[in-house]
Order: structure tokens, then C-alpha cells, then sequence
């Protein structure tokens, strides 16, 4: 008896693809078209193929509503993480958690012409330790908090962007929307390293507008 296969690739369980998981982190990242393009190295008729699918899928209309989403990929470490039920303690309880400090400076960032010129003027003439090079950005040690060199892209209006640590950047983003932060979109993930520990990001304005940011990382399971 002949078995009738279905054409296409598998169904998948999460929401969205992986490469729509991709996509859909870039634009609550605040990603264009063309820097998604670029950034992923693939077309902007791609890009917008793949917004259009994840729209679609969510029942949002736009783009803005995306943003606001705080869906995470079940395959992630967060998503994971989700599911063996790590996530129960009450947002304030998880914002005063001893082990994660709220007001810990996880990172900040400052915006450069030159990456390589920065790069090399940071580790040979500041002699700070040196994290690793990620396309046009650079990381490095400052005693424990991280800074991080950025070219290319849009720069702050101050230059540069204050990132706060937090132990669960979902309750954190729930609790500070209570007290009266904006968020410009929901927490994402930004970046997957290659242990698999994995970058999530959010940010908000201060009173006067000045951009903040909270992150943190969730180890893989």
C-alpha cells in the first residue's frame, strides 16, 4: 500500500518558524526592512514575505502591534525554561530577588565612526579586556559590567544607553509598565551565543525620553 506524503516542509509546533522567529526579534529590535535584510543576509522581498506570513499567523495588522508581543520561541532557553515552570514568582518578587540586584548596570553602549579603529583603541590603549566582535559591534569587560562599541547604526541622542540587569526580563517589563514605563516594544531576543546563552532586551524612555535599557541572560537548558 502506497503512502501519500504531504508536500512542503513540516508543520511546526511554535508559532512561528525559526526564521520567522528571526524576523519577528529584528522588528521589536526596531529593525527596517533593509537592516533586517542585511542583518540576516537575506532579501527585503524575504523580509517582507515573512511579515506578511507572521501577521497573518497572529492576527495583528501591523507591524506596531508586533513590536508590543511578547511571544517567545518554545525551542529557545527562555521558552524552555517557560515550560518547566520557572517563570511562577510574582514580578516584584523576581525584581527583588538577591541574586539579580534591580539597579545592577548590566552593559552600556556607546556609538563610534570606525569599529576596527575603536576596537583596536580599547584594547591597546585602555588595555580593556577584550569579549568578542559581532559584526559592527564590540564588547568588552569594564570590572564586570559589559561595554558595548556600536557603528554604523542610528546613535543615541546622548551617544550612548544605560542596559539594567534584571533576573526575568518578562516580570521586570510587566512591572515597569505598571509603574508608568514606555516600552517601545516587548522583550526580545537579540542575540544567541555560541554556548547557546541567549541576550534578551527591552527598552523604555526615562522621564525626559533618554533611552534605557533591561536585559538579561538565560543560560541554555
Amino acid at each position: 500500500m502506497s503512502v501519500t506524503r504531504s508536500r512542503g516542509r513540516p508543520p511546526y509546533a511554535d508559532s512561528l518558524t525559526p526564521a520567522e522567529w528571526r524576523v519577528a526579534d529584528a522588528i521589536r529590535h526596531g529593525g527596517t526592512d533593509r537592516t533586517i535584510s542585511k542583518r540576516l543576509g537575506i532579501s527585503s522581498d524575504a523580509v517582507k514575505f515573512h511579515v506578511g506570513n507572521i501577521l497573518g499567523k497572529l492576527g495583528f495588522a501591523d507591524r506596531r502591534a508586533l513590536r508590543q508581543w511578547a511571544g517567545v520561541p518554545q525551542a529557545s532557553a527562555l521558552g524552555r525554561q517557560r515550560q518547566r515552570g520557572d517563570d511562577m514568582a510574582s514580578a516584584t518578587e523576581v525584581l527583588e530577588r538577591n541574586d539579580v540586584q534591580w539597579g545592577t548596570i548590566g552593559q552600556l553602549s556607546r556609538s563610534v565612526h570606525d569599529i576596527a579603529a575603536a576596537e583596536a583603541w580599547y584594547r591597546d590603549v585602555l588595555r580593556l579586556p577584550h569579549l568578542y566582535t559581532f559584526g559592527n559591534l564590540a564588547f568588552f569587560d569594564c570590572g564586570g559590567t559589559r561595554l558595548m562599541l556600536s557603528a554604523g547604526e542610528k546613535a543615541e541622542a546622548d551617544g550612548y544607553v544605560i542596559y539594567f540587569r534584571v533576573p526575568d526580563i518578562h516580570a521586570a517589563h510587566r512591572e515597569l509598565q505598571a509603574r508608568g514605563a514606555v516600552f517601545q516594544a516587548a522583550p526580545h531576543m537579540i542575540h544567541r551565543h555560541a554556548d547557546g546563552t541567549e541576550e534578551w532586551m527591552a527598552f523604555c524612555g526615562d522621564n525626559e525620553g533618554r533611552p534605557l535599557g533591561i536585559m538579561c541572560q538565560v543560560p541554555p537548558a
